[in-house]
């Protein structure tokens, strides 16, 4: 005969039962009552759930957590071009991006072509799951109190925040700051733009004639284009 307890797996034996009351009625207020194991598995000892019995479930249940603690943790100074971080696990942070020359991709309905354009400045605000854009008509000397305006894009609610279509978006929950950034710019540069969202136009003008414009020349955005959005920077972090 073989000895095959190597192959076992850790063995978990029983230490706490809870039993989960609800009162009757409007109010549903819950009691949480508490049993100890003996040892041979069977509940004992009923009482209700002590604060230290409470606070040792919850470090328990917290499996994330310590990867919790990575999430936009910088890997060295932070970047100048980082507004704001909230680390939370629903966290999020804030940062700005220059003018700059970027490749950008359409639907052939647009009859736009593929290539690349001159890009205003923009402000990101992403979290895990989604993520919000506006255009600023230059990022330098940022304050809280800068005024923001509508990214010039398809693709973006009036509320600034992007529709990412059939993009997979997969953010790490211990994803440090600067993957972070870089992730959510590549999904968003290298999705197709596609639509509008019913009345917004983002744009003093025909947005879909502007990128025609743009799209494959040296000119640069006009940004005498973007139209106020009632936003700052505050008022996207507060």
């Amino acid at each position: 005969m073989n000895n095959i307890t190597d192959h076992f797996g850790t063995l978990y034996l029983p230490k706490k039962a809870f039993v989960v009351y609800q009162q009757q009625g409007k109010e549903k207020h819950i009691y949480v009552e508490s049993y100890d194991m003996d040892n041979k598995g069977y509940p004992v000892n009923a009482h209700p759930l002590s604060t230290r019995e409470t606070t040792a479930l919850a470090k328990a249940l917290d499996s994330s957590g310590e990867l919790n603690r990575s999430f936009l943790k910088p890997a060295g100074l932070l970047p100048g071009n980082v507004l704001y971080i909230n680390p939370d696990q629903d966290g999020f942070a804030v940062w700005h991006t220059p003018k700059q020359r970027v490749s950008l991709l359409f639907v052939e309905d647009l009859t736009i072509p593929n290539g690349k354009a001159d890009l205003p400045a923009l402000l990101w605000k992403a979290s895990k799951e989604s993520l919000y854009i506006y255009a600023l008509k230059n990022n330098a000397d940022l304050n809280a109190h800068e005024l923001l305006y509508h990214a010039p894009f398809f693709n973006v609610y009036e509320n600034g925040k992007v529709c990412m279509g059939d993009v997979a978006v997969n953010i790490p929950p211990d994803c440090p700051l600067e993957t972070f950034i870089e992730q959510w710019e590549r999904y968003f540069f290298n999705s197709y733009f596609s639509h509008l969202f019913a009345d917004h136009n983002p744009v003093k003008g025909n947005i879909v004639q502007l990128w025609r414009n743009l799209m494959n020349s040296r000119k640069k955005f006009p940004v005498k284009a973007l139209i106020k959005n009632g936003l700052t920077i505050k008022s996207i972090i507060s």
